[in-house]
């Protein structure tokens, strides 16, 4: 498909820099086939579902991965802003580089570092759209601790670009039940739950589980190509386990329904679950791109933020409900002053066929 089907006009001041508190203050617009769109808090969501639906999270956490650092080539210097996206082994990364071409390789980076003998890294090979393979001189543990004490959360540009980090973002870009470590990127839709409601949802009989998939840095990257079919996703690592296999196929069978909270929930249980919509334990690197034909057989629901024009999540979301339906939506949005994006408000998004 064309790529600019998925643009849409969106003002500046819609871009949301800092999120709701509490974190389930936020709207949530709920989006049913035929474009019928309901007003509603992510307060709400305890009434939208059903006893014995189920609620898959994604429990990644965010890493320190954005390294500002010195290229030494010589005597001279410059200053170098990596972003730490997919981890290669024990002590290679690959990340973006800003400026990549400040950098060749065989380049001595160096990064400040609260640890014995800092951080620092050879650039190992270059890549395109200005990627980078870094191997450190550290590794394995001691790798993960000095990035942590040399780097600094990982802010969207769209929201970096127009504030300064403050001593919040910490918290703020971190789901409250983050739990493993290797994200670059927040699960953002996860960002609006509190123990509050997730007690309601308890309460109501609505079951909650959890899977990783370790978001990476290709989540920020603008879609290039004219055409769908050229773009290409970067791939990323995730885990159904056996036990959330199992109890999501319960689910199904009693007649419940799944609703995958966020695009990385829904993106790795379709890469878990096999045609005839059984989900499968499983474990390794997924790059699946859903656009609009495909066939959905892992989820009922979706709970999403608002995304992009033109990105690979703005094709996602209309492949679930609609390329029309969604586009309709997002104006809806936009008129109402929904607020977009990372620290933005949530949609709750049922299919085309539901």
């Amino acid at each position: 498909m064309r790529t600019d089907l998925f643009g849409f006009d969106l003002p500046e001041d819609r871009i949301a820099l800092a999120p709701a508190h509490p974190r389930d203050a936020a709207r949530m617009l709920v989006v049913r086939p035929g474009a019928t769109f309901t007003d509603a808090g992510v307060s709400d969501l305890v009434n939208a579902l059903q006893p014995g639906d189920a609620m898959v999270f994604n429990n990644t956490r965010v890493i320190a991965a954005a390294l500002d650092g010195i290229r030494a080539r010589g005597q001279t210097q410059a200053r170098v802003n990596v972003l730490l996206h997919r981890r290669i082994d024990s002590n290679c990364w690959l990340a973006f580089a800003r400026p990549a071409k400040k950098l060749a390789v065989g380049d001595r980076l160096r990064f400040d570092a609260e640890i014995v003998g800092g951080l620092n890294a050879n650039v190992a090979a270059k890549g395109d759209a200005g990627e980078v393979t870094l191997a450190f001189d550290l590794s394995g543990r001691a790798l993960d601790l000095a990035i942590a004490a040399a780097g600094h959360m990982p802010l969207p540009p769209y929201i970096s670009s127009k504030r300064p980090s403050n001593t919040r973002d910490t918290a703020d870009y971190q789901t409250i039940y983050a739990t493993h470590d290797g994200a670059v990127a927040a699960p953002t839709a996860g960002l609006h739950f509190t123990d509050d409601l997730f007690s309601k949802l308890d309460a109501r009989g609505i079951t909650l589980h959890f899977v990783t998939l370790h978001v990476g840095a290709g989540t920020f990257l603008p879609v290039k190509a004219d055409d769908t079919i050229d773009h290409k996703m970067h791939a990323e690592w995730g885990e159904v386990s056996a036990v959330t296999a199992h109890a999501l196929n319960e689910t199904r069978a009693r007649g419940g329904r799944i609703l995958a909270v966020g695009t990385t929930s829904l993106r790795l249980l379709e890469t878990a679950t096999t045609a005839d919509g059984i989900v499968q334990p499983w474990s390794g690197e997924t790059a699946i791109f859903i656009t609009p034909g495909y066939r959905f057989r892992a989820i009922d629901i979706l709970m999403t933020n608002f995304h992009l024009p033109c990105s690979t999540l703005f094709m996602l979301v209309s492949a679930f409900s609609g390329l029309d339906t969604m586009h309709a939506a997002y104006a809806h949005a936009i008129a109402q002053h929904y607020r977009f994006y990372s620290f933005g408000d949530a949609s709750l998004l049922f299919p085309k066929h539901y």
